[in-house]
């Protein structure tokens, strides 16, 4: 099949998905008013709540959002349970689940002064379902900002090209926040700035590679000098691991207006072009499709359902998307007609980014080379057969050997985007955990260091390897609740609850599913060599027994009020 026909259809879908079912959940459910002071207005302390621009919040909502999930997800599902499947999951699941997940739960937030979904839940749902809730996603988010740690380590030690500019990327996003907040320099040509010094940046990265670690000037012909410190590889994981602590720590509690905007609006941009050159590639050297439609599960693996559903998350739907719009992007929301642009736009970009990283793979490369890279022991990963793929798409226009540099660093923009976002949302979800009668959780480098801390020692003791294949399933998790809560208040605002209540009861029942399986191998079906993993096998078996409770709470709640309305 001819992969340049399933790209523009791809487009035709999220456009016409935004015009007609994105608008009809506007008028139906949210019926915005931009009379109403948002929380961005009503909060104002030029550090969290600051309202923002249209555009520079979709920079950062999107950012923070599209890490790496909406293209290794895809690209490791491509491998194991083909492409069809997958794209079937990803075009039906980001307009009729993910984006109104993403765009419903922003607008929850902002109508609830900006607090949190888990925190929401306690108006809706109840006190514990609130409290279970907010411990699971506090968790979760050490976790992530534990996982996105590793990730700009390995990125790091694996890729010295990209230091300069993505340490560079914080001096210009600062001096971007104080032209254009404080200089009063238009958006427009500050951005046009911003972009040619990170266009800059990122060639000069390639001529002065920059390393902790030991390496060897020859590994990198095209430089013009190879900076290393010589430091063993060991030690200078350690050594960015505290960088990159530090740098999230210090993040978190500066204004949103001076490092938080900027810095995503202007990272948002390198995979905004990134995607344009994609497709633009995918259209003029349109390949055919090498991939198997459908590829019987391997070992491990499981079967497609559950497990397709919760490995394609970002993309199609994902929890932790509720987190980000419910904590950061809810207190930045200018008006509350902005909403279904950032919320709901976001999440199809996304998805036109899951798509663009499923046909990079799936025609892009041949299946002996994908099933390579990604199944067969020791292969190369997800993040390079991406970029591979992405390389043969746009040979045409820019080179393939360029173009698998764009593909990388377009991942590579947004792991330190997503991890010092993070770090703000665990800072927020402590404090709401503690009330405004704490003021040591309330405390903002207190409440950072609380997530920062249990993060650096996972990595630095690996941790995070031992706990990551829960997260998929934990993340979905999430997604469920979040629909539930969010069903739950559009039966107190008397509008109908299905278009959430049916996408929540999928993803409940595919992530308890999941979650069963992945409990029965961990402590029955194990592998014979490694035995059983009790660890992983009571995690998953203590996220079943909460997802049960929150779904019997918000049963009680949505009959109670459903009840109350018929009366």
């Amino acid at each position: 099949m001819n992969s340049a026909l399933i790209g523009g259809f791809t487009i035709v879908w999220l456009i016409a998905a935004y015009l007609i079912y994105g608008r009809h959940l506007r008028r139906r459910l949210v019926q915005p008013d931009d009379s109403r002071p948002t929380p961005a207005q009503t909060f104002c302390d030029e550090c969290d709540f600051k309202p923002a621009r249209p555009a520079v919040l979709f920079g950062h909502h999107f950012s923070s959002i599209a890490g790496a999930g909406p293209i290794v997800g895809p690209v490791i599902a491509v491998a194991f349970f083909g492409w069809g499947v997958s794209l079937i999951w990803i075009l039906v699941a980001v307009v009729l689940m993910g984006a109104a997940h993403d765009y419903l739960a922003l607008m929850a937030s902002v109508r609830h002064g900006g607090r949190s979904i888990p925190d929401i839940a306690q108006d809706v749902v109840g006190r514990r379902s609130r409290i279970l809730f907010q411990v699971f996603v506090l968790v979760t988010l050490i976790l992530v900002v534990a996982a996105f740690m590793d990730v700009a380590t390995r990125s790091f030690l694996d890729k010295p090209e990209i230091v300069l500019a993505s340490l560079g990327l914080i001096p210009l996003a600062m001096f971007f926040g104080l032209l254009v907040n404080r200089g009063g320099v238009g958006l427009v040509p500050a951005t046009l700035f911003a972009l040619v010094v990170l266009g800059a940046l990122i060639w000069l990265g390639t001529l002065i590679p920059m390393a902790l670690h030991s390496v060897s000037p020859s590994d990198y012909p095209e430089a013009v000098r190879v900076v290393s410190l010589g430091l063993p590889v060991p030690t200078a994981r350690i050594v960015w691991y505290v960088v990159l602590a530090i740098y999230g720590l210090v993040a978190s509690v500066l204004p949103v207006w001076l490092l938080l905007q900027p810095r995503d609006y202007i990272a948002s941009w390198i995979l905004v072009v990134g995607m344009g050159l994609g497709f633009a590639g995918l259209f003029v050297s349109h390949p055919t499709i090498n991939a198997q439609w459908f590829t019987a599960p391997m070992t491990g693996q499981g079967p497609v359902w559950p497990m397709l559903f919760i490995l394609i998350a970002c993309g199609a739907i994902s929890g932790f998307h509720s987190i980000v719009a419910s904590g950061t992007t809810a207190k930045q929301l200018a008006r509350e007609g902005h909403g279904l642009f950032i919320g709901y736009g976001a999440m199809l970009t996304e998805g036109a980014l899951a798509v663009l990283a499923l046909l990079a793979v799936a025609a892009g490369l041949a299946w002996s080379d994908l099933y390579r890279m990604v199944v067969a022991p020791g292969g190369a990963g997800a993040i390079v057969a991406f970029g591979t793929g992405f390389g043969t798409f746009t040979a045409p226009l820019v080179g393939a050997a360029f173009g698998v540099f764009i593909g990388i660093t377009m991942i590579n923009a947004f792991v330190m985007t997503t991890l010092d976002t993070t770090v703000r949302l665990s800072r927020f979800l402590v404090g709401e955990m503690g009330g405004r009668r704490s003021p040591v959780l309330n405390n903002r480098w207190l409440a950072s260091l609380m997530a920062v801390v249990p993060a650096f020692l996972l990595v630095a003791t690996g941790g995070q390897n031992v706990l990551w294949p829960m997260f998929a399933a934990a993340n979905q998790l999430v997604a469920g609740l979040t629909l539930i809560v969010l069903s739950a208040w559009l039966v107190g605002m008397k509008r109908p609850m299905w278009y959430t209540l049916a996408p929540a009861v999928v993803m409940l029942v595919t992530t308890m599913g999941a979650l069963a399986w992945q409990g029965w191998r961990f402590l029955v079906g194990f592998d014979p060599v490694k035995g059983p993993n009790l660890l992983l096998g009571g995690l998953a078996s203590v996220l079943l027994v909460l997802a049960l409770a929150v779904v019997n709470d918000a049963v009680v709640v949505l009959r109670r009020k459903q009840s109350g309305i018929a009366s």
